[in-house]
């Protein structure tokens, strides 16, 4: 099998998405910087930590016991608040000779290929993103749900396992990636699966700067941090 990945911060910032790689799980990570947080606990900050004790944690567990393991973790460790702490969005991918386990929270998807492309995605921020004061849907019942200090947050994720003998790839991707295809219409799923993933960057980036005033694609920045994980089982 072959692992490849990359990684790009918004121009001008520091990249808050983490990409972590053990011996048979791949965790692709989105940092969400607190309005109030303290100058140090910045959205990379969380992610990283995240990122590490999820590696640290992975075992044969349900990936949704460990994620809220991981964060309860974490909030202990570093006196985190619920509301008023970084957070992050979270994708895991996990495999063994048989099964292929995916984990989604928040909008940082993973598709599998096989005969056809197998999108898990988790919409329910998207689904909210009318509202004006989205953020007081986080981590509530009937709103959106992200890794923060809640544990809890962790038994809301999306799963889903497929048999690894019907799956050739699997993509783990952050929205600053995803965008390419369900925002801009860049690309098909499909052409994920075997495009050079640094050229898949720099196209997103390139259809971002034309569009710099978001007339052709409202949204609230310019660009986004970009991180990409691609796992070909048959590489």
């Amino acid at each position: 099998m072959k692992i490849e990945t990359a990684e790009q911060a918004a121009p001008g910032h520091t990249n808050e998405d983490r990409i972590r790689i053990t011996p048979n799980a791949v965790i692709v990570l989105d940092g969400v910087t607190s309005r109030t947080r303290p100058p140090d606990r910045n959205g990379g900050w969380y992610a990283g930590k995240l990122a590490d004790e999820l590696a640290r944690l992975m075992n044969d567990d349900p990936l949704t016991d460990l994620l809220a393991q991981a964060i309860e973790n974490l909030t202990g460790e570093h006196g985190l608040t619920p509301g008023d702490s970084p957070s992050s969005t979270a994708s895991i991918v996990r495999w063994n000779d048989e099964t292929i386990d995916a984990l989604v929270l928040c909008d940082t998807p993973v598709v599998a290929f096989g005969q056809s492309p197998h999108v898990l995605e988790d919409t329910r921020l998207e689904d909210l993103r009318p509202d004006p004061d989205i953020l007081r849907w986080k981590n509530k019942p009937g709103g959106y749900w992200v890794a923060e200090a809640d544990p809890v947050a962790g038994h809301q994720a999306l799963t889903t396992s497929w048999r690894r003998n019907e799956i050739t790839s699997v993509i783990a991707l952050t929205d600053g990636v995803s965008c390419g295809v369900s925002e801009y219409g860049l690309f098909a799923w499909e052409d994920l699966k075997q495009l050079p993933l640094g050229e898949v960057l720099d196209r997103i980036r390139e259809a971002e700067r034309g569009d710099s005033e978001h007339r052709r694609w409202p949204r609230y920045k310019t660009h986004d941090d970009q991180a990409i994980a691609r796992i070909s089982f048959t590489a």
